[in-house]
C-alpha cells in the first residue's frame, strides 16, 4: 500500500522534507512506519518518542493498521503555554471566526465578528510576539501548522466553548498568525461576546490553554545573533 506522510518543524528537519510518499506492506501498523521511517532516516529516532502521529487529521496510537492512501502526519510538540503573554463548526455566522492567516491580524474585524447588542461583555485577547527568549534577542518568529488538522480542531474548540456555555449568546473568534510575524506583532487574536464579564474571562482563557495544546501550530523562533530554533515545549493533545 502507499500514502503520504506529512511532517511537521522538527520531525520535517530530521528527515530533510516535509511530505514524502511510502510504500508498506498491507496490514501495517503505525509502529512498522516508525521502523521504516527510521532505518531511513536516522535523525528521526531521537525525535520519535517526542511525536504524536495522526491519520486523515485524528490523533492514533502505535498499534493503528494504516491502509492505502491515508495521510500520516508527524506532530511534534507545539508551542504551549508556559510563559505569560506579552498582552494581557458552530454557529452559521461563524465561518470566519475562525481562521489561519498569512497576513496581519485586523484586530477591530475580529472583534466585530462576535459584537452583539446583547452581549454587555467584550473582551479581545492579544498574543504578541515577544522580543527576548531567556535573554535572548528575537526578532521574530515562524509559525507553521498541519492546516486542515489546525481549523478543524479550532473550529471544534470553538463550539465546544459556546455550547458548553449555559449562553446562548456567547461568541468566540480565533484568528492566528502563519509565516513570519515580527517582534511586537499579534500573533494570535482571541475575541469574545457574553452577556456578562465572567463567562467572557473564563471562555477566553480556556480557549487560550485549549489552543496551545491541541491545535497543531509550531513556531520558530530567530534570534538577532542569526541562530534560529522550534520551540516544542506541549506534546499535542487528544480533545
Amino acid at each position: 500500500m502507499r500514502f503520504r506522510v506529512v511532517a511537521f518543524a522538527s520531525a520535517a528537519d530530521a528527515i530533510g522534507s516535509g511530505d514524502l510518499t511510502v510504500e508498506l506492506a498491507a496490514g501495517s501498523t503505525v509502529s512498522d512506519l516508525r521502523e521504516h521511517l527510521e532505518s531511513r532516516f536516522p535523525k528521526l529516532a531521537r525525535h520519535w518518542p517526542r511525536l504524536a502521529v495522526a491519520v486523515d487529521g485524528e490523533l492514533v496510537q502505535p498499534a493503528t493498521e494504516l491502509a492505502d492512501g491515508v495521510e500520516v502526519a508527524l506532530l511534534p510538540p507545539v508551542s504551549g503555554g508556559s510563559e505569560a503573554p506579552a498582552i494581557a463548526t458552530a454557529a452559521p455566522e461563524a465561518t470566519n471566526r475562525v481562521a489561519l492567516s498569512e497576513s496581519p491580524l485586523d484586530v477591530d474585524a475580529i472583534t466585530a465578528l462576535v459584537r452583539d447588542p446583547a452581549c454587555g461583555a467584550v473582551l479581545v485577547f492579544l498574543g504578541t510576539v515577544r522580543d527576548s527568549h531567556q535573554g535572548r534577542p528575537v526578532t521574530r518568529l515562524t509559525y507553521t501548522a498541519y492546516r486542515p488538522m489546525a481549523e478543524t480542531r479550532l473550529g471544534r474548540l470553538v463550539e465546544e466553548l459556546e455550547t458548553g456555555s449555559g449562553s446562548e449568546r456567547l461568541r468566540i473568534a480565533i484568528h492566528h498568525r502563519l509565516g513570519e510575524v515580527p517582534a511586537g506583532e499579534p500573533s494570535v487574536v482571541i475575541a469574545v461576546a457574553s452577556p456578562h464579564r465572567a463567562e467572557a474571562y473564563e471562555a477566553s482563557r480556556t480557549a487560550l490553554e485549549r489552543l496551545k495544546a491541541e491545535v497543531p501550530i509550531w513556531k520558530r523562533e530567530h534570534y538577532a545573533d542569526g541562530e534560529a530554533a522550534w520551540r516544542e515545549e506541549e506534546p499535542l493533545t487528544a480533545r
